[in-house]
């Protein structure tokens, strides 16, 4: 089989093509700037499903009306510790990012908060919204819901959606330590990233329409679903988790639950805890940094040469692509310089003199 050498750039290089593109369609230059650096610290750390191949979705759900770049959010309910955000159908990045900063605002007065937004498009990575939390020595709490994709546990049908959630604390480690992950056994990008590459997936990620398991990446996009977390062992888990967020992003968050036919873009739930609140920064950090090289202190079981903590593979991976640059696959980005010319933008003017 033909390998094909995939195209690799610099994060500046990707972060100035997204804001190109973005710009060509009628975005905003702040909001095309930032939501290009969004999916870029994304691919940075290595989840490409999160990275510069959303550009392909973004300019596509502009060209239908769905996302509306420079829509006016609002604010439709607040209170000391409580807001709920109308976002009017903007990029998910600028409305999330602009809940998560009234959540930490409002979090320094009252200790703990909550803010939730509906009419929102993908927010993209949970982490960067929950790190914004962690950087100003707070907890952060992310969810969100999205238009169904994952079968309910024992079920073939899409029901649910993959409904991340992530939570971030201030350490004194030597790299972030969150959590972010999926309810099912894996995010749609991922299986997108994987048709992509035209490479198999592994079994038990997806069933195929019919309810079989399948590692062809086509049978999902042909009506088929992903598995919840735990797949056919431990799938009860991944669901109850599912269902716990449909409720506190699509009921209460009003943005609709993942299995109503009218379901669309992500409901948000975001909560901050204050820890200085509760007890002096330094001693949580001191504590939790404790905990966390007990844990490295495991000894390994075999086939495991040590324990990893959770944010540590994202923190090695955002040295080796700052250094070595991201590899884009072939397929992402040819059909990225087709929306680039859609546009008035060939490869030559797409690129400018951001590559030697």
């Amino acid at each position: 089989m033909l390998v094909r050498k995939m195209p690799i750039f610099n994060a500046n290089q990707l972060v100035k093509i997204g804001t190109k593109i973005f710009s060509a369609v009628g975005v905003p230059l702040e909001e095309a700037t930032l939501v290009s650096e969004f999916l870029v610290k994304a691919n940075l750390v290595g989840h490409d499903s999160h990275g510069i191949m959303r550009v392909i979705q973004y300019v596509r759900e502009i060209e239908e009306g769905i996302l509306k770049p420079g829509a006016k959010i609002e604010i439709v309910k607040e209170t000391n510790s409580v807001v709920v955000i109308n976002g009017n159908w903007g990029f998910g990045q600028v409305i999330a990012k602009k809940a998560m900063e009234k959540a930490i605002e409002k979090a320094r007065g009252s200790a703990v908060s909550v803010a939730c937004a509906f009419n929102c498009n993908h927010v993209g990575r949970l982490a960067d919204y929950t790190l914004m939390a962690s950087k100003n020595d707070m907890i952060g709490m992310a969810m969100v819901n999205a238009p169904r994709s994952v079968a309910p546990f024992g079920g073939k049908e899409r029901m649910l959606s993959t409904d991340p959630i992530s939570f971030a604390f201030p350490t004194n480690m030597g790299f972030p330590f969150f959590v972010d992950i999926a309810t099912s056994v894996v995010a749609e990008g991922k299986i997108r990233v994987m048709l992509h590459k035209g490479e198999k997936i592994p079994l038990g990620w997806i069933i195929d329409k019919d309810g079989n398991p399948s590692s062809n990446p086509e049978d999902y996009y042909n009506g088929g679903a992903i598995l919840p977390l735990g797949g056919d062992d431990a799938g009860h888990k991944g669901f109850g988790l599912g269902l716990a967020i449909e409720v506190l992003c699509g009921v209460l968050a009003g943005a609709g639950c993942a299995y109503m036919e009218t379901k669309r873009g992500n409901g948000v739930f975001f909560e901050v805890i204050d820890v200085n609140k509760f007890m002096p920064v330094e001693k949580f950090k001191n504590e939790v940094t404790d905990l966390l090289k007990a844990m490295k202190s495991s000894k390994p079981r075999p086939g495991f040469k040590e324990v990893i903590i959770p944010g540590e593979p994202e923190h090695l991976t955002q040295r080796i692509r700052l250094k070595e640059g991201i590899q884009v696959p072939e397929r992402t980005w040819e059909e990225i310089k087709r929306i680039a010319e859609k546009f008035g933008l060939d490869e030559k003017s797409l690129l400018g003199d951001i590559c030697a």
